[in-house]
């Protein structure tokens, strides 16, 4: 499933005096992202087969990369409440590529994506070394999924869900889809599990459209990375991290679906809209 807008998104043009700051912050990132790649694959040499599925060298490196990028961008970051620790997973709507910065420099999660990313230039080699679950939309690999999800959660993985199945404009929360709430409730899981609503929210910079730091449809990623770059402040986003929820105290996954939606709609701007 892919969402589209009624209202075609917005073309931001490149004024010639701006391209020096995207070629200098386009090489910054680079050299954040694919530096911090090539010593994450070092450690892991080392972490692989000392921990296991464990990733207690990797993972704050994950995040230190992810703060740079934000810094480079500078799309300052506001947190409101308490990530979750210990034993729980996390859901969030889902605006752009840039929440996968966003919230990895909050806090230490698994992404839980859609087949296609591993396959992208860039994004999909960071995904892939940072421990992201890829899954295919087949229902018939449903239980091979929950499986998946399963054996991460048990390894103490916090794993971070979009249940929207999709990205959108930044002004909505689209419908959550049940499907992958069925893994937080296997029998070895269910009793100990929490999960975490996470509102994220971005704000364009002034004069902009608001929708400037939506990625969806069909958008093309290298010309919104480079709209992105060219802005000389990226706004801001925040994020809400809301009382995590009990998995045990709701009866099934569609219930625990709406309890999500319902806390992230809670703390979305503009009441988060709902989404078609």
């Amino acid at each position: 499933m892919t969402w589209h807008s009624d209202l075609p998104p917005p073309q931001a043009r490149i004024a010639p005096a701006t391209w020096p700051r995207v070629a200098l912050r386009l090489g910054l990132m680079a050299l954040a992202i694919f530096g911090g790649l090539a010593l994450h694959m070092i450690l892991r040499l080392i972490e692989r087969p000392v921990f296991g599925l464990r990733r207690p060298l990797t993972a704050p490196l994950t995040q230190v990369v992810c703060r740079a990028t934000l810094a480079i961008l500078r799309l300052s970051l506001r947190i409101e409440g308490q990530p979750v620790t210990g034993h729980a997973a996390l859901v969030a709507n889902h605006s752009s590529w840039l929440d996968i910065f966003v919230l990895n420099s909050a806090t230490q999660v698994y992404f839980v994506s859609k087949a296609e990313v591993a396959d992208w230039p860039g994004i999909g080699w960071l995904a892939r070394a940072t421990g992201t679950v890829f899954i295919r939309r087949d229902r018939r690999e449903a239980a091979q999924h929950t499986s998946m999800l399963e054996t991460r959660l048990q390894a103490g993985h916090r794993l971070l869900v979009f249940p929207e199945g999709t990205s959108s404009d930044g002004l909505r929360v689209l419908p959550f889809k049940t499907t992958l709430f069925e893994a937080f409730l296997a029998p070895d899981l269910r009793d100990s599990l929490q999960v975490q609503p996470v509102s994220v929210t971005y704000s364009a910079p002034e004069g902009a459209d608001p929708r400037a730091l939506g990625w969806w449809g069909h958008m093309d990623f290298g010309s919104h990375l480079l709209q992105v770059l060219a802005m000389p402040r990226a706004g801001q986003v925040r994020l809400v991290f809301h009382p995590p929820i009990r998995v045990a105290d709701l009866p099934d996954r569609k219930a625990l679906a709406l309890a999500c939606e319902e806390a992230v709609r809670a703390g979305f701007g503009g009441g988060g809209l709902v989404g078609v």
